[in-house]
This record gives C-alpha cells, structure tokens and sequence, in this order.
C-alpha cells in the first residue's frame, strides 16, 4: 500500500478573511499565492469550524479528535496529557509513518508520538510557549532549549524543510509545521516593512457595529463587567512609545471613530505583514517536495487553531463564536482523490481532524474519537458527515475574562448560541453574575451576524427545533453539565 505523505501547516490565529483564496474584502489589498495554490490545486472548506475558539483546547481537540470535557483542555490552563485517550502522532507513528514537530506546540506537555521536534519555548513549563517572533527558544526532544537567530517564521520553514530534504524517502511522513504568527503581537520582517506603504485597508461593515439587536450578554454593558472600547484595546497597546513595531502617531485631535480606523489601519497591516512571509514559507516547503518528486503523493493541509477578528463586530482576538472566530481556513491538496479548484461547503470540525488523517493513512479510527473522517467529503463524494457542530467556549473555568461562557451549535444556515455568563471557580462556585441570554443568527440572510433574531416571531419554530438539537448534542458528546447545577438552573430559567 502506497500511503500517502502528509504536510500539515498551521497557523496561530489566522483569519479566513487574510487569505484571498477566501475572497473577503482583503484580496483587493492582499494576495497569498502560496497558500492559495493548495485550494487552486486541490479543496478549499468553507464550513471547517473550531469547537472551541481559542488556541490550547483547539490544538487538543486537532490532535485527540475529542472536544475539551473529554481530553481534559477546556481553557489556556488546562495542559494536555497524551498518554490518556488517542494521540494522533502516535498513532501515525505506530502503524509505520516517519513523524516531526516543527513550531508553536502550546499544549503544556512535551509532545509524544515524534520522532523529533523543536517546539517553541523560553525555558521549562507553559509559560514560554508562545515564543518570540526575533531570536526565539526551542526545546528539542532531549530536553535541550537553544536560541536561534532570526525571524521565527523563516527558522520554523528552515527547521520543516531540513527535516523533508534529509527524511526517509522509502517511508511515508507526518510532519506538522506550527507557526507562531500570526499571533499578537504582530512583529513582521523588515523585509515586509513597506508592504502597505500608501494603502488604506478595506474596512469591515461591522467595524462599528450597533450592538442593541444583541442579547444582554454580548452587548457593552453595566459596571459588572468592563464595556468595550469601539476602538478596541488595541489603540491603548498601540500609543506606547514601547510597542514592537512602532507607537502609532498623528493620533491627536482625532475624534473617537477616527482614532477607531486609524488602530484598525495598523493592526491590519502589521497582521497582514506577518502572513506575508507565513505565505512565503508554504510555497517554500511545496517547492521542496515538488523538487523531490514527492508532493503528488502527499496530503498538503494549511489551516489555523482557529479563526481571530480583523476588526468585525470591532473586536480583535478569538474567544467568541462568531464566524470570523469559529470558522477555520482549511485548505486541503492532494490530487489523486482531491478535485482541483473544488470548494467543500460540508460543516466540520476539529475534532474530525484526526479521523479524517487516519483514514487516508489507513488507520481504524479509535471509538474514543468523537469526530469521524470528512474524506468523503473533501473528495466530492458525499454531501455531509454532519448536520450541525456543538462549540463551547470554556475560559471563564480559567481566567477572568469579560468575554461570557457560552454553548450552541452551528448549522448549514442558523447559529443558536445560549450565553450562560457563569464565571465558575474550580469548586462550581459563582465569581460573579453576568447576564445571560440567547442569540440566533440566520447565516444565510445575515451572513455578518448583524441581526440576532433569536426574539423574532418568525423564528420562533426555528428557534425550538434548535434547542432540541443543541440538547441531544450535549447529551451524544457527553457535555450535560451534572457537575455545575447552577448553570443547569440558570439554562432551564432562560429557556
């Protein structure tokens, strides 16, 4: 059996909305060839979701095919043990597949399952895992952490291409390519520093959106918890004389929406800086196997952890789970089953990551999977794996954030999503109320998310049929909060 190779590149925070095989408002500014060529070459996925929009529970989901309550990552504290349930790489590795690391690991443990890696560090522990962008740490597999000099775009490409250049050619390969960018904050190369020079980015219609369709629980409200700048906190971070790539000036006498554009104007930029050379590296490593006459044989996937905000319902960053966050890029080659040039509008998720790569490379996916493989999909020959997927933002367990813990469920056209705003300690105790509430969005009438209808009499069977599905969903993947009863009444209260 010829197995199939597999070069699988993620990205940290990269929005769908950044590459312009997506055909968002930035393609007439930006263009990422590199990454564009696997979907001109192979599927672009429309529908591919996180379950979980943020970085560590993302990565676990990616590598265990399980949401977080299950492997044990719901937030950014929590650290991932593979040696409990199924680990991805291990499985590859088992059955006979050469297997690396390269890049942002940020799971709080070290990575089994790989014959060698380097993955971001600054010393022991979860601390350093988002690494630098300028002379960043990595630990090897023998423990050792050695600084290297450079851009870490550039030395994760170097690292993944020294490593495909001098593997085993008689054997099939997992590698996966991990990149810090485009992470905030966004320190790009000098060599990108004129990118921009005179350009004004689109701006989002919902760059300064009117929040009153919204529940109670997503608006800026009361003193309970911080309201939110319509400038975002990026304007404060960005009027530092000390900011990585520059203090933002000409500011003064700027009138509020002015001062807005003028921080979502860099933000772009330095964001979109930063993918350039992430582009650059993908075309770098497909030339690598093109040269070698391997990239036919293999599966070449570029994707994010998740989606991040470019400026849409004037926020930046993940967390929530609206479409700029929840939707993932994923972009998938391989031509020997793949169609060139075909578009995937199927929902997915990550969880179905691990099943999908193990069924291409032959392997019986584990019954403690909870995701199942969309290669059928992908190839065009069935039309769903799945009628709806169940998210879960879990941080309020972790942090305090503002951000409100939530549930839904993303179907082909609708997004019910129930705000519980429960910040929990460890114990289920209450830190402190927030409002609840329920919002409804029609993604196929209001793809921006600009109109919560949940209250809509129109919606109203709609709205019932969901909350169906959403609660059988809970109870298949085994999420129906017996441990927390305060959340239980605070949803039976709502409904």
């Amino acid at each position: 059996m010829n197995r199939p190779n597999i070069l699988y590149i993620m990205s940290d925070d990269h929005s769908s909305n950044a590459i312009s095989c997506y055909h968002s408002i930035l393609e007439k500014v930006f263009q990422t060839p590199n990454i564009d060529r696997i979907a001109v070459e192979g599927c672009r996925m429309d529908a591919y979701c996180a379950t979980n929009a943020v970085c560590t529970p993302a990565r676990a989901s990616i590598m265990t095919g399980q949401y977080g309550h299950i492997n044990g990552v719901k937030t950014l504290d929590d650290d991932w043990n593979p040696q409990k349930g199924p680990d991805l790489a291990k499985l590859l590795q088992n059955s006979g597949y050469q297997t690396a690391l390269f890049g942002k690991w940020h799971l709080g443990c070290v990575p089994e399952g790989f014959d060698t890696f380097q993955y971001l560090s600054k010393g022991n522990g979860k601390e350093g895992e988002q690494g630098d962008y300028y002379d960043p740490c990595f630990q090897d597999k023998n423990g050792t952490i050695r600084q290297y000099d450079g851009y870490v775009t550039d030395i994760i490409t170097d690292m993944t291409k020294k490593w495909l250049e001098n593997r085993d050619k008689e054997r099939p390969f997992f590698v996966m390519c991990h990149h810090k960018a485009p992470h905030d904050f966004w320190e790009y190369h000098k060599r990108h520093e004129d990118l921009f020079q005179g350009v004004d980015i689109p701006v989002p219609d919902s760059l300064f959106e009117d929040r009153k369709h919204r529940s109670l629980a997503t608006r800026d409200f009361g003193s309970s918890v911080t309201p939110r700048s319509r400038i975002r906190s990026l304007y404060c971070d960005f009027c530092r004389d000390d900011y990585v790539t520059g203090k933002l000036e000409g500011t003064e006498g700027m009138n509020f929406e002015e001062k807005g554009i003028a921080a979502y104007q860099k933000y772009l930029k330095d964001y979109l800086r930063t993918v350039a050379a992430i582009d650059e590296s993908v075309g770098q490593l497909i030339n690598t196997l093109e040269e070698d006459g391997s990239l036919e044989n293999t599966i070449v996937i570029y994707t994010s952890d998740q989606g991040i905000f470019l400026g849409e319902h004037d926020y930046q960053d993940k967390r929530w789970s609206f479409e700029e966050s929840l939707r993932t890029p994923f972009l998938i080659r391989y031509p020997k089953e793949i169609q060139a040039g075909s578009v995937c509008k199927a929902l997915m998720a990550n969880i179905d990551v691990a099943p999908t790569l193990l069924d291409y490379a032959g392997i019986e996916i584990p019954e403690e999977m909870q995701g199942v493989s969309g290669r059928k999909v992908i190839a065009g020959e069935e039309k769903e794996i799945r009628d709806a997927v169940y998210f879960r933002y879990w941080m309020h367990l972790a942090h305090n954030h503002d951000n409100p813990a939530h549930y839904g469920i993303r179907t082909k056209r609708y997004k019910l999503t129930f705000y519980y705003g429960l910040p929990l300690d460890a114990t289920g105790a209450v830190q402190k109320e927030t409002p609840p509430g329920w919002e409804l969005y029609d993604l196929e009438r209001d793809p921006q998310e600009l109109h919560n209808v949940y209250e809509d009499i129109e919606y109203q069977e709609v709205c019932k049929r969901l909350k169906v599905k959403l609660e059988n969903m809970k109870k298949f993947y085994r999420d129906t909060d017996e441990e927390y009863p305060v959340l239980l009444e605070r949803y039976k209260r709502s409904k």
